[in-house]
């Protein structure tokens, strides 16, 4: 034999069957779907991610006896490290495949592969799972691996979770399809382990287990509405079907109803272009009233009729080509009058119609070049006040978002909520009042900056941020009873620390973000001063508010977002009705010993923790010893004497 044939040698892998698959994919199987939840993207939601991680572990066995996983000659293994049974390692090159293949983007010329549709089995109906909260550094994990590739991903996780050395981890990301595995484990070399923990002991934590879970139930409200929906379109159905099986004209006798084809002459002064209502430019000045009524009609197409009869038409009757999106609880009816014109114009490459009916705004838009992929969108705005009416979305191009301002606005700028001490930049407007265009922090992917529009009025500067809808969200300090708007550098400084958590409100018809700093904490052996904060989401609609209790600790890196301590839906906490919010944290302080910390607002009395920690301090803040992983039940008392619970 000769010397070369030597080197280039590489051992034959032995062949796989299915049992010693199984008996793999059992012994490892936390460890296995903790390696799928950690490398499949997050934008899927943690909900979605944790079936997922599930699915693909469970369908990762071979249908036959199959050939292992080829390797070169074995390097020298770090402690710890994984399992070197080639039943597994073959089950985990499976996993780490499909992981990867979900996270690649839908293209409409290919076959989606199977890994990027939603999951068969398992499948949990009425419920929310999800692993159980860690501290500030998950939570700084988390944020950093969200903005890397799913290589990237994988590359760091392989390292730290399976203790592979960098040639093993290119080999295992070139086996499992990665285009470039070279560049996956350069770009994993950029994420640091925040706090100075280690990634593996990070990568191991409760919050990457999605084997250890919580539940919370669904939205309630959706689900009901969904079931009376379902309920009734079945008995339609049932009575349909009875009414055209019986002899003669199917239906009976319409009584007073007019035939079907009669005309209505309410409906067609609400779909007449003619008869819209055209406030004139300088009513606002002198009414009553500060608010979508009393915009003027703008654009270079409010007297192009047949545009105006389009949108009234789609808005009536919208066909089946038409994309329709509407928020929570909007309807999405015909006009009951003739609605009022608030804008009509070429924005892009889109002519775009706004109206108005009292309770809904509605935009319609379609292509210049015709009308086929026309769009249709609906947003309840009842009750606008000068605040809320300050502006309207009137296009999206590319990531890029465009506002049509309200006549009273007097400048516009584009603020980043993640610089305080930044200077806005002028916003340059139309004279219809159509800005430039800026960048949509609602669609972007990752939190590197937070792009907010700064309107000025009499009143002063307001900070208003897209949120995906066609109304932006007002964003305020303060208490509950005197919300404001953001002003000074503190608040701004704090609004940095939470702008990266807004798209957990993101879509919900919000009208409002309060974020309120209800208490400062003096942390244990000098660690500085956190702020515990609770932010607050407002919908159009009074119901499906959302609730945030964050926990700031001191960061030398300006903009970390808080650590997300509790959150809750549809609850009254850290609101006007019920002022009252107590939240709690696990933390670590920098010399390595951990503590259960809490912070209620002003009302609370005392903070006591029991279960798994056990302890009472006066006042509204609470600090005590605890273990890594401890678990820990928290309760206050009031002035009044009554006990309340951590929000939930």
């Amino acid at each position: 034999m000769r010397p070369q044939d030597v080197v280039n040698s590489r051992p034959v892998p032995d062949p796989i069957d299915v049992e010693q698959a199984e008996a793999a994919l059992v012994e490892h199987y936390p460890r296995l779907v903790r390696l799928a939840y950690l490398v499949l993207p997050p934008r899927l939601g943690r909900n979605r991610r944790v079936l997922t991680a599930h699915s693909l572990v469970q369908r990762s066995l071979p249908r036959s006896r199959t050939p292992g996983v080829a390797a070169d000659l074995p390097l020298p293994r770090r402690p710890g490290g994984a399992s070197a049974d080639p039943g597994y390692a073959y089950v985990r090159q499976r996993v780490l495949r499909q992981a990867l293949e979900a996270g690649l983007p839908l293209r409409r010329k290919a076959w989606p592969k199977r890994a990027q549709l939603p999951p068969l089995l398992p499948q949990v109906w009425g419920l929310r799972l999800f692993p159980r909260s860690g501290g500030a550094d998950e939570l700084a994990l988390d944020q950093r691996l969200s903005v890397l590739s799913g290589p990237g991903r994988a590359a760091y996780v392989l390292r730290g979770l399976e203790r592979m050395q960098d040639e093993e981890v290119v080999r295992a990301l070139a086996g499992a399809g990665a285009a470039d595995p070279r560049a996956a484990l350069a770009e994993a070399d950029g994420v640091e382990s925040p706090g100075g923990v280690s990634a593996a002991a990070l990568l191991a934590s409760g919050e990457f287990d999605p084997c250890s879970l919580q539940a919370r139930p669904t939205d309630l409200m959706r689900r009901r509405q969904h079931a009376k929906a379902a309920l009734a379109a079945a008995a339609a159905a049932v009575v349909c079907g009875a009414l055209l099986g019986l002899p003669g004209e199917g239906w009976g006798p319409d009584g007073a109803a007019a035939p079907a084809y009669a005309r209505n002459p309410a409906s067609e002064r609400a779909l007449d272009p003619s008869k819209t209502v055209r406030v004139a430019a300088g009513v606002w000045k002198r009414s009553s009233r500060t608010d979508f009524s009393v915009w003027p009609a703008r654009g270079n197409l409010t007297d192009d009729n047949a545009l105006l009869r389009r949108a009234l038409a789609v808005w009536a009757r919208p066909g089946p080509s038409v994309q329709t999106s509407a928020t929570p609880a909007t309807a999405v009816g015909p006009p009951m009058g003739p609605p009022q014109l608030l804008f009509a114009g070429d924005v892009d490459q889109a002519r775009v119609v706004l109206l108005y009916d009292g309770l809904r705004v509605v935009r319609y838009a379609e292509p210049r070049d015709g009308t086929a992929g026309a769009a249709l969108d609906f947003a309840r705005v009842d009750g606008a006040d000068a605040a809320a009416a300050n502006a309207l979305v009137v296009g999206r191009t590319d990531g890029n978002v465009r506002y049509l301002t309200a006549p009273w606005v007097r400048t516009a700028s584009v603020r980043d909520l993640l610089d305080p001490a930044g200077v806005p930049a002028p916003l340059k407007r139309t004279r219809h009042g159509v800005t430039d265009p800026l960048v949509s922090p609602a669609q972007a992917r990752d939190c590197r900056a937070w792009d907010a529009l700064e309107l000025r009025d009499d009143a002063g500067p307001r900070l208003m941020t897209d949120l995906g809808e066609l109304a932006p969200a007002r964003l305020t300090s303060g208490p509950p009873s005197a919300p404001r708007d953001v002003s000074g550098e503190e608040e701004r400084a704090r609004w940095a620390r939470t702008a990266c958590l807004l798209p957990a409100v993101r879509s919900n018809g919000v009208r409002s973000v309060n974020s309120w700093a209800y208490a400062q904490q003096s942390l244990p052996e000098g660690n500085g001063t956190a702020t515990w904060l609770c932010t607050r989401a407002e919908t159009w609609r009074g119901t499906g508010s959302r609730v945030l209790a964050q926990f700031q600790a001191p960061s030398p890196k300006k903009g970390t977002p808080g650590a997300i301590a509790a959150r809750a839906e549809h609850s009254p906490a850290c609101g006007a009705r019920d002022p009252r919010v107590l939240a709690g944290v696990l933390w670590k302080s920098r010399g390595g010993n951990w503590y259960v910390l809490a912070a209620g607002s002003g009302q609370f009395t005392s903070v006591t923790t029991s279960g798994g920690v056990q302890g009472t301090a006066r006042g509204n803040l609470l600090a005590v010893r605890a273990k890594a992983g401890a678990q820990a039940d928290l309760e206050g008392r009031v002035e009044s004497g009554a006990r309340v619970g951590v929000l939930r």
